[in-house]
């Protein structure tokens, strides 16, 4: 044995040693480096150890150390930055330029400390909350700082415990397990015997599966650990990113040698080390550049709709203050200007001269500024701050929104854009995992055009009730009675043959444990099940044929030899057998045993069946394998022609540095030329055989009988997709049993077969753009190199073996093939099913050497490294041979199609953006009621722009001559009223569109057509569209239509697009965290949605802008009095009021009432708000925060100012009482006008509202008469001493304060007792039966729906009794579908051809 390994070793250096010469020949390795630093793109990382100590110290000063800083202040830099970033607040800046001119003797109005008690109390209150936001930042921060782990010391030479902030680049580190990983850093060592290390992610991305990542190749031999004193090696690698996917560079060692680096050799920051006893690693990125940093950018900030319309709505406010202000300096020099001699009060300067009329009214024009500055709201930007905070509580402490089968319930991310919730109008919704549960469950399959229904599993999935999490345990024994059952009665498969009805896609809802739970003994808390394991998932039952011919495989390649079997059952067994090794082989799942938590799983050395000879091995593998394809009917095989399988060396498996594949198979062929009997007594197993597992040989009672009643192992499945999870429980329910997986081979227990240990040569991950998946490996016993893919059939179909002229047999054997399974494929979208198309690939050895090349070459590189992989995995994935096709469920949530009825009754219009193909696409919409049977569906699928932009006009026409008729028609037939939220559109459309024509459609010219037709439309699937595309459809809409967009979803895929969107939901399923943490929202189930927007939404939105309409009116009222006596006194800009009330007044005595409002205030209760959804479109529609509704209050509030003035003014008038006693009146009445005001718009009074409100009177009336008594000057010469004393014994005072206010307020209370008796809005309406006993309010609501109901079917029936005189263009789904493939032929078809085509419709 020593002799091949010793050549395979020279054949290895050879290799290596040319391909090194040639991507690194033109310049040396210290120019390549140098290069490097002076670009920018790549990073250098040398070990602090040894000779690199010099160099050490020059490239470490470049990378930053391993101290992480979240805080934006320090001690010294708070005041000055907290000042700096909140005056970048235009109000702030605002009232600071206030108190600056307050400062200017000129223009003084205030006691200078009055005006700026206003600004330094709001910036003191959000200095406070900054400093304590950050401050919990800084313990944080220091926590994690002084985290330990184990750091190599040069000094001590050994790990010594070191601070997580004092790590560097270059550092070595030991972890153990359960540690959780301190820094980016390149897996060099791992105490498990396969390279491996398991890591946790919940943190990163909050996936909670374990995921495998492998030992540098090269380094995962090693029998001892790494000695750091003896790495004499140099990794370069790609600066810096955020990209968690990716990982680009290379390890070079001392002879220039390259190994390809990538994510799988990179631990992450943040993740933990699991099932691992030890690993070492070197440090490559540190603190801040560490890609789990770079990911947390922090929250995100957002403005809502109604914030950027506060602020024009202030710009207004401020245009009225300067004609405010205008009017009193033009007044005020009128007024001087009439008087013939200098009057008394007009004190002359030092010089003797007075100040001329004019600059006198220059100077009162800023005097009147600081007079009327409550004008701008300075406290509006404070309230409305505190009131979101208190609409997130209440969101967040809903208990509709705990889901208690996952323990969550919602997360207000995002806490300034509640109310943008209540003025949604496009939801773009993903499909899996959103709509539906992301729970896939295995439902059909076609193996080599054959198809097999599946339906006692079908049966099993109708009548499952989810299990309680306290019944897991005796469930899980039903489940596994149910499974292995030694019977199955036989059934044909047109029995089910019928789409999935409501029943079945909404019977089995909700989130479902574990099939068996965690109970790990010496293992740190686990987070939670493992995802995509529940028992629905789980447990498959197997089709009676295929479970039939899976026994027939078993019992005849022991008892019959090759000359015995038929072609056609060759075939037919080939194709079953490499269909299943697919399902169980080409994943990236990982095992584990349920006993030992999360421990992976290991193969023992020998399999569990005695070992025949390698002779009978090899003549069973030989009906099954490629070779025998050769004269069967499947596409013929190129044979190796030069060397013979032992002679060549995979390079993939000399990177990997084991070399027992190759020697096992000379000494397996050496083997079978010396053995010549058949009995077991006689074969010699070389000790090679148990690295590869092959077990062969078994009892002599039926395979079938084993099948049925052998128990399955007690195996745990990890997949990071529910596709994958599926497709191997699938398998393992027929006896193809995934066992174990290292980074080097995959070992399946095939039935009666015993185990097969494949060499895992290479793994090809899916890909948004590829579409598909393959794994590479080569055959235990024929030694051929296999690739299995599986993936979409919108591509793999393309990539399939072709049958020219004058094929042979086998070549139209497959293109028959092609053609059912596609027939078949076409049957499981249609029932809403997701397809899979499985393939393989034979390949020579010639062939994969020369692959192999390019793929290191690809692997070995740094730029354009993902553009040469993605090259190297197209040229591998030709010429495929068709296996079969899998149709898997994925079930409706609960509730979906009530909340998307609901959402579209509120005038949202939902889209559906899938990477799904169409029909499934479709199948969904349907069931979810996205789609109504009565519905118009256009399907638009073009590979021509131009045909696209006319085959849209044409059905643009269709629909707006539909439209004009069903006008018409209406009129005739009679209109029946109702409200603008009840009434149905005239004519109901569909759109459905796929990624390809999405292409044309989003290009500048079609933009604005499409997204006409879209308008047409009630609802659009946009299906096999790319998350890229996702993102580009919302900002469309959101940009050109000036909507409102809202974007759910639940996966990595839809990140984009929620970003994207005005309002980001994320779902929290089993597809990790990503969406959640890109959202401003996360829910747990779709339908939580509709509470969310149909009553929070209206809520927020609702309370919000009367708060603001309020604190608009308030400021304008009160300021306006102090504008009215301006009139009185010369617009000298003296005020009636004393200074400190003039400013507590807004800063003190009303400020709580309307944050109470804008919390608490319900129109409209949530059960109503459920049950009538036309109620979101007034706050949809803004009907309360419209321009009128701000200038009727803005009007209003110049009326309750000149009551409130002049009332007391013309009780007072001729009296000699003083400024103060004149004032105190008008500021009382103030009071309760602006308090009582806001009870008059209340829609829901509390006992919280009582209480505030009298509390501010009280407030109000405590500190008058405290300051009056105080007998202290604070304004002379005027006195407010025992002003209010007085005034509280005079009659006089009380009858001026009832007076006012009731003057004051009978408009506004008349218009409201109008508004709720005569002219009911429909707020107002659904108001009233929150009063109505449940019976009478059950009726009522009956009734409501009855008439939109009527107004709907009136509509409908003007629409249908025009449709049969309108253009065809509005067709059935399948002729409009026709016309638009034709259509795509070619891109060269007149456009009169075209407009011939439309007329034939």
């Amino acid at each position: 044995m020593a002799d091949p390994i010793r050549w395979a070793r020279y054949r290895w250096q050879r290799l290596i040693s040319t391909e090194g010469r040639e991507g690194s020949s033109s310049n040396s390795s210290n120019k390549c480096y140098q290069s490097s630093k002076t670009t920018g793109k790549h990073r250098t990382v040398i070990p602090c150890l040894g000779h690199f100590k010099e160099e050490y110290e020059k490239v470490s000063k470049l990378y930053m150390n391993n101290k992480i800083r979240t805080t934006k202040y320090t001690l010294l830099n708070f005041l000055p930055r907290n000042l700096f970033e909140q005056f970048h607040r235009v109000a702030n800046l605002y009232f600071l330029f206030l108190v600056v001119l307050n400062w200017v003797p000129l223009v003084e109005a205030f006691q200078k400390e009055i005006t700026m008690l206003p600004l330094v109390v709001v910036l003191t209150i959000i200095a406070v909350k900054d400093g304590l936001e950050d401050y919990s930042k800084y313990k944080m921060d220091k926590q994690i700082n002084n985290l330990l782990t184990k750091v190599y010391s040069r000094k001590e030479k050994k790990y010594i415990d070191e601070c997580w902030k004092n790590v560097n680049v270059g550092d070595f580190i030991r972890l153990s397990r359960n540690e959780i990983i301190p820094a980016d850093m390149v897996l060099l060592y791992s105490s498990d015997l396969d390279g491996i290390c398991y890591i946790e992610t919940a943190g990163l991305d909050g996936e909670t599966n374990l995921k495998q990542r492998q030992v540098v190749r090269g380094y995962s031999e090693q029998v001892s650990e790494i000695d750091p004193e003896k790495f004499s090696s140099r990794i370069e690698c790609e600066s810096p990113n955020n990209d968690l996917s990716r990982f680009q560079g290379f390890v070079e060692h001392s002879n220039k040698d390259r190994v390809g680096l990538s994510k799988e050799n990179l631990l992450l920051r943040g993740c933990t080390v699991r099932n691992t006893e030890a690993v070492v690693g070197i440090v490559v990125y540190a603190g801040h550049e560490t890609k789990a940093m770079l990911n947390n950018s922090g929250p995100h900030y957002k403005r809502s709709k109604l914030e950027r319309k506060v602020n024009t709505d202030i710009l207004w406010c401020v245009l009225l203050l300067i004609l405010m202000c205008l009017t009193g300096a033009i007044g005020h020099g009128i007024w001087l200007s009439r008087y013939s001699e200098i009057p008394f009060f007009n004190i002359p300067e030092p010089d003797g001269k007075s100040i001329p009329p004019a600059l006198a009214g220059f100077n009162m024009f800023w005097t009147m500024i600081i007079l009327l500055q409550v004008l701008i709201p300075v406290s509006l930007y404070v309230s409305i701050e505190i009131v979101k905070l208190g609409q997130i509580y209440l969101i967040q402490n809903d208990i509709d929104f705990y889901h208690e089968k996952t323990d969550s319930t919602i997360q207000c991310r995002a806490l300034n854009i509640a109310e943008d919730l209540g003025q949604i109008q496009y939801i773009f919704s993903d499909k899996t995992g959103t709509l539906t549960e992301n729970k896939m469950v295995f439902r059909r399959c076609s193996i080599a055009g054959q198809e097999y229904c599946h339906e006692e599993n079908a049966k099993r999935l109708e009548s499952y009730q989810e299990m309680d999490s306290e019944d897991e345990d005796s469930a899980d024994h039903q489940c596994g009675f149910l499974t292995h059952r030694s019977k199955w009665r036989g059934h044909d498969c047109r029995a089910v043959n019928k789409p999935l009805n409501r029943r079945s896609l909404n019977q089995l809802s909700g989130s479902y444990p574990a099939l068996v739970r965690e109970d790990g003994e010496g293992d740190v808390p686990h987070s939670g099940h493992v995802a995509f394991s529940s028992p629905i998932e789980t447990d498959v039952v197997p089709d009676t044929q295929l479970l039939e011919k899976f026994s027939q495989i078993s019992s005849r390649s022991y008892q019959q030899s090759e000359e015995e079997a038929s072609s056609k059952l060759s075939l037919e067994t080939t194709y079953i057998t490499d269909f299943f090794l697919a399902l169980a082989i080409c994943n990236t799942v990982v095992v584990s045993v349920p006993n030992q938590p999360r421990q992976k799983m290991r193969q023992s050395s020998l399999g569990r069946m005695p070992i025949k000879s390698l002779e009978e091995i090899r003549q069973m593998f030989q009906r099954l394998s490629v070779r025998r394809l050769s004269s069967s009917p499947l596409p013929s095989v190129k044979e190796s022609s030069s060397e013979s399988p032992n002679s060549f060396v995979s390079k993939r498996s000399i990177f990997r540095m084991k070399l027992s594949s190759p020697a096992l198979d000379g000494a397996a062929q050496r083997a079978a030329e010396r053995h010549n009997t058949d009995s077991p007594e006689d074969s010699q197993v070389p000790q090679e055989l148990d690295t590869v597992n092959v077990a062969a040989g078994c009892e002599h009672n039926n395979a079938a009988s084993s099948i049925e009643l052998s128990p399955l192992p007690k195996l745990r499945y990890e997949a990071e997709s529910p596709d994958e999870a599926a497709l191997v429980h699938a398998a393992r329910a027929y006896k193809c049993i995934l066992q174990s997986r290292t980074p080097d081979q995959v070992t399946v227990d095939f039935a009666g077969l015993g185990s097969l240990t494949f060499q895992l040569l290479h793994i090809l991950p899916f890909d948004s753009v590829r579409k598909r998946m393959s794994v590479v490996v080569r055959h235990p016993v024929s030694n051929k190199v296999l690739v299995y893919t599986k993936g979409a059939d919108s591509v793999m179909m393309d990539l399939l073996r072709t049958a020219s002229e004058g094929t042979n047999n086998s070549e139209m054997e497959q293109k028959k093939i092609k053609e059912r399974t596609q027939k078949h494929l076409d049957d499981y979208a249609r029932r809403g099913l997701r397809t899979l198309c499985i393939a393989k690939k034979v390949m020579s050895d010639a062939e994969y050497a020369e692959w192999l090349n390019h793929r290191f070459l690809a692997e070995t590189s740094i730029d354009n490294r993902e553009a040469l992989l993605f090259e190297s995995a197209v040229r591998l994935e030709t010429e495929l041979t068709l296996l079969g096709a899998t149709g898997i469920e994925d079930r409706l949530q609960e509730g979906v199609p009530d909340t998307i009825q609901a959402l579209r009754k509120a005038g949202i219009k939902i889209w559906m953006l899938t990477g799904d193909k169409r029909e499934t696409a479709v199948n969904i919409a349907y069931a979810c009621k996205l789609l109504e049977p009565d519905d118009r569906i256009f399907t638009l699928k073009s590979q021509s722009r131009d045909a696209c932009a006319l085959v849209m006009s044409k059905i643009l026409e269709g629909i707006q001559k539909n439209t004009s008729a069903s006008k018409k028609t209406s009129q005739k037939l009679g209109s029946v009223s109702a409200s603008p939220s009840t009434q149905a559109p005239g004519f109901s459309a569909g759109l459905v569109i796929d990624g390809r024509t999405l292409e044309h459609v989003l290009h500048d010219s079609l933009q604005s057509i499409f997204l006409e037709l879209t308008e047409k439309c009630r609802a659009v699937v946009c299906c096999q569209a790319t998350p890229l595309q996702k993102s580009i459809v919302v900002r469309l809409v959101r940009n050109k239509l000036k909507a409102m967009t809202l974007a759910v979803g639940d996966g990595a895929n839809d990140v984009s697009m929620i970003q994207v969107a005005d309002t980001g939901v994320g779902i929290s399923g089993q597809e990790g965290m990503q969406a959640v943490m890109a959202s401003d929202f996360a829910i747990s189930q779709f339908r939580h949605l509709k509470k969310l927007l149909l009553v929070h939404g209206h809520w927020c939105y609702t309370r919000l802008t009367n708060m603001v309409l309020y604190f608009f009116y308030k400021n304008v009222a009160y300021v306006n009095l102090l504008f009215w006596y301006q009139f009185f006194c010369g617009f000298s800009g003296t005020s009636m009021t004393d200074y400190w009330i003039l400013i507590l007044f807004n800063l003190l005595f009303t400020s709580v009432p309307p944050i109470v409002y804008g919390v608490l205030d319900k129109d409209v209760p949530a059960e109503i708000l459920m049950q009538l959804p036309q109620l979101y479109m007034t706050s949809q529609k803004s009907v309360a925060y419209l321009p009128s509704p701000f200038w009727i209050t803005l009007l209003d509030a110049f009326y309750q100012s000149l009551v409130c003035f002049f009332v007391p003014y013309f009780t007072y008038c001729g009296s000699d009482i003083d400024i103060f006693s004149f004032g105190n009146p008008i500021n009382t009445a103030a009071l309760f006008i602006i308090l009582f005001h806001l009870l008059i718009e209340c829609k829901s009074v509390t006992w919280i509202h009582t209480v505030v409100i009298v509390g501010s009177i009280l407030l109000y009336f405590v500190f008058a008469l405290a300051f009056g008594a105080t007998c202290k000057t604070h304004n002379p010469p005027s006195n407010p001493y025992w002003i209010m004393e007085k005034h509280m014994t005079d009659p006089v005072f009380y009858l001026v304060c009832l007076l006012t206010t009731c003057v004051a307020l009978l408009p506004r209370y008349l218009l409201r007792v109008l508004q709720g008796t005569l002219f009911l809005s429909p707020v107002l309406r659904a108001k009233h039966l929150d009063r109505l006993t449940p019976e009478k309010q059950r009726e009522a609501i009956k009734r409501w729906k009855d008439d939109s109901i009527v107004n709907c079917q009136v509509e409908f029936q003007a629409t249908s009794g025009s449709s049969s005189s309108a253009t065809g263009a509005v067709s059935e789904e399948e002729s409009i579908t026709f016309i638009i493939n034709s259509l795509s032929i070619s891109k060269g078809c007149s456009e009169e051809g075209i407009t011939h085509c439309m007329s034939q419709i």
